[in-house]
């Protein structure tokens, strides 16, 4: 029996392709970064060519270097940073604009627009998502108002729309699948996440043919097969695209947050908290955001979900832009050289704050300086500016499910920071559990396609695979923490709207 799963991850700022074996251990990977395009303010944009190129390479080498024969390949499994927006042409396979990328802002009048009439409680009814340039619906209106013969394109049939894995499967496959999972189908602001269908009235309101829409799939079905000659890969010919979802919920799946109430928390360039809410659909009054969890077995599982647009990008921006820092781990040398931020709030709205504020023109700031500030302050409030973030999430979390979390699991980059991650305990005085194998994006997507193709059986064989590394507690510095959380929300409310919309 083929005993080993690819996992294809591509993401905001690289693509990746990793290679698991039956005990999901990894066995090689490779990545590859790509070009980020910056137009205008706030706007983000990636060559979708580029993407496809970049994880083909990954793959290329992933499975070289693993030394596995085809035969041995058991299928595929897609994750994605979700939301991202390509239009190409049927025909051709050709984009017709640029992907925009999840963290774009220029839609967001249209979208506030929408959120102040009744249209706006439609979608929150129908689809769970508060309307936000966020997601995919209005970046596809846009594309299709402004690339030049778009509209009249679409309306005759001929252009297509996906998020990244839709884009992907559909050259694995050679065009002849053009699929989506429902968790990524969640993530469009066009989708009933109780029917697990296209909502034609919310296409009618933006102006979206639906015959550019994929079919939309659950989370480990069949999508398609290679089309070795199309991909480059001659010998992966045939191997089933047998799992997929959005990165938030493949790490959720990779996490093994299988039951009510488990919660998982990645540190990437932003931070996005999910909590298993199980069946039916749970609604946010707190600013969260139900969504889709996986569909597996003919069962939906759906989740609440809070997104922080910048994260581990503030690390970065301390790094590349004010240059106090030379490397992202020197973060944590000077975060650890004094015992407290010194007063000092770093806000990171950069791109305005997600939820539970849901802020397009909030912008980022750092306040409580004194003459006695220095680098080292600055650096540990930045990394408890990433932490209260995801306290306001998890606080969010626990006021709708009335009950409180009993642990945060842990993933992406950042959570190798050892006073973050302490921070983090003590301030959410709950355990904080960071797993051996971190990528547990890529082991969500393999999870998947594994439990299609047969390489596990179940879901508990899944849990008893995942490993702690590390465990936080919430130690002797917690009520201090907690203490700091005032000072957070006082600092957050001189952020908001500091932006005018210009209409």
């Amino acid at each position: 029996m083929a005993k080993y799963i690819i996992a294809l991850d591509q993401g905001t700022t690289s693509s990746r392709a990793i290679v698991f074996n039956e005990q999901a251990e990894i066995v090689s990977m490779a990545q590859f970064p790509f070009e980020q395009i910056y137009p205008h303010p706030g706007w983000v944009e990636h060559d979708p060519e580029v993407i496809l190129q970049s994880q083909w390479k990954a793959l290329r080498e992933a499975w070289q270097k693993s030394g596995a024969a085809a035969g041995d390949i058991a299928g595929i499994g897609v994750t994605n940073q979700r939301e991202t927006t390509i239009v190409w042409d049927r025909t051709t396979g050709k984009p017709v604009y640029n992907a925009i990328v999840w963290q774009c802002r220029r839609t967001a009048e249209f979208c506030e627009a929408l959120k102040g009439d009744e249209r706006g409680e439609y979608i929150r009814r129908i689809t769970g998502l508060t309307p936000d340039a966020y997601f995919s619906g209005s970046k596809i209106r846009w594309i299709l108002d402004h690339a030049e013969g778009a509209r009249e394109k679409a309306e005759r049939g001929e252009l297509l729309f996906g998020t990244v894995e839709t884009w992907l499967i559909w050259n694995l496959t050679g065009g002849r699948a053009h699929v989506t999972d429902h968790s990524n189908a969640a993530r469009t602001m066009l989708f009933d996440i109780r029917k697990l269908a296209w909502d034609s009235e919310i296409c009618r309101m933006l102006d979206i043919p639906e015959s550019m829409l994929p079919e939309p799939m659950a989370n480990a079905s069949l999508f398609g097969r290679v089309d070795g000659a199309a991909a480059g890969l001659p010998e992966l010919d045939g191997v089933p695209i047998c799992g997929a979802a959005g990165d938030q919920q493949a790490a959720l799946f990779g996490q093994a947050c299988f039951e009510l109430g488990e919660a998982k928390n990645t540190y990437g360039t932003g931070c996005f908290t999910l909590v298993n809410t199980g069946s039916p659909v749970i609604d946010s009054s707190h600013g969260l955001i139900p969504t889709v969890g996986w569909t597996v077995n003919g069962v939906t599982t759906y989740a609440l979900e809070g997104s922080v647009f910048n994260g581990g990008s503030t690390i970065q921006w301390i790094r590349d832009e004010l240059g106090i820092i030379q490397s992202a781990p020197e973060c944590d040398i000077c975060a650890s050289k004094v015992e407290n931020s010194g007063g000092v709030y770093v806000v990171p709205a950069f791109t305005g704050l997600g939820a539970p504020y849901w802020d397009p023109y909030a912008r980022g700031l750092i306040i409580g300086i004194t003459r006695g500030t220095n680098r080292n302050h600055i650096c540990r409030a930045v990394l408890e500016g990433i932490a209260f973030q995801v306290h306001d999430l998890l606080t969010a979390m626990q006021a709708d499910l009335g009950a409180p979390l009993p642990a945060l699991k842990v993933d992406g980059g950042a959570s190798v920071s050892v006073p973050m991650m302490q921070f983090q305990a003590d301030l959410l005085g709950a355990p904080v559990d960071r797993p051996v194998v971190t990528e547990t994006t890529a082991m969500g997507a393999a999870f998947l396609a594994g439990l299609y193709a047969g390489v596990w059986k179940d879901f508990e064989e899944i849990r008893a695979m995942r490993q702690s590394d590390v465990i936080y507690h919430p130690g002797s510095g917690a009520e201090a923490a907690r203490s700091l959380a005032e000072g957070w929300k006082k600092a957050v409310s001189r952020s908001l709207k500091w932006e005018e919309p210009s209409v």
